[in-house]
């Protein structure tokens, strides 16, 4: 698996990582299964958030941790807090109370990265940083990031805090661009130069921070995915050309296309198959070209002015 520097070098980690979504839908021996497969293929970065299966998916991947204690010094481990039912909090008494439980959930004494998994309108900067502070003095989260948040927002944190915000997590995949149609529209009257996100994905570039595409191979979560899907046939036709031309599966063809970009985006992965994550997996060793990849942007599509 290709490896990529985060927090401007400081940490290693492979390009692609697995998301735990519905690691509650799996025994601990399905679970064990997985994720021997994931670091046998150097996909070592794993994705959580406390309410992921309401907890369970921790609590499953903790089964799997101390069944395997020699399993920590190889992976990372990230999960994300700030969802609750029916609001956002990123209060101080929630933020440590959330880890606390993620970490016990988890069979860890530590995070690699805890993220703020949505904005919370109500958030006290100030209050974000007491807790952060107090989790990396205790050595319970080494890094800290967001998910979905916009550059201002990260901004308003950033004035608070001690410890430098090293990924965002955001939307990206084929079937939905908009985290790059505005940059190719520039100027332009058109919908595609409407800019959603402040241009979060140039902010992250010029701050150092990585950026994580979840739902990478999905059109959105209502309609699953967008491989072999009737409404992309011309990409479908396009990625099953390139698949065989490259052999391997349409799927990494659309995740190379993510990891093709400068900005090295790592695709958060959500499968709970092992034979499925090792045919993701080869995205990592699939160079698109710039034809290519805009032949694919196309195909989806998009248009160029």
């Amino acid at each position: 698996m290709t490896q990529m520097k985060l927090a401007r070098g400081s940490l290693n980690a492979p390009a692609l990582v697995l998301g735990c979504l519905r690691m509650n839908t799996l025994s601990t021996r399905e679970a064990t299964a997985l994720v021997q497969t994931a670091v046998e293929k150097g996909v070592t970065h794993f994705d959580h958030a406390d309410v992921y299966g309401d907890g369970r998916s921790e609590e499953v991947f903790g089964k799997v941790m101390e069944k395997h204690p020699g399993l920590r010094d190889q992976i990372l481990i990230q999960s994300k807090c700030g969802i609750r039912k029916g609001y956002y909090d990123f209060s101080k008494e929630y933020l440590l109370s959330s880890v606390e439980e993620s970490l016990q959930r988890l069979k860890t004494d530590y995070l690699d990265i805890l993220l703020l998994h949505r904005p919370d309108t109500l958030m006290e900067p100030a209050e974000v940083a007491e807790a952060f502070s107090q989790l990396h003095e205790s050595g319970k989260v080494r890094y800290f990031g967001v998910s979905n948040h916009h550059p201002l927002q990260i901004e308003v944190l950033n004035q608070h805090l001690e410890q430098p915000l090293i990924l965002n997590q955001l939307q990206l995949s084929l079937a939905n661009t908009s985290l790059l149609d505005a940059g190719l529209h520039v100027n332009m009257n058109q919908t595609a130069a409407l800019n959603r996100d402040g241009y979060v994905l140039d902010y992250c570039r010029t701050k150092g921070m990585t950026l994580q595409a979840w739902s990478p191979l999905t059109i959105n979560p209502e309609a699953g995915s967008f491989i072999g899907h009737g409404d992309y046939v011309e990409l479908n036709r396009l990625l099953e050309r390139m698949a065989e031309s490259k052999n391997t599966q349409p799927s990494a063809i659309a995740l190379a296309w993510i990891m093709r970009h400068p900005a090295g985006i790592q695709p958060v992965v959500g499968t709970t198959r092992p034979e499925r994550l090792e045919a993701l997996s080869e995205a990592a060793h699939i160079h698109l070209n710039r034809q290519e990849w805009y032949a694919l942007y196309l195909a989806a599509g998009n248009r160029l002015p």
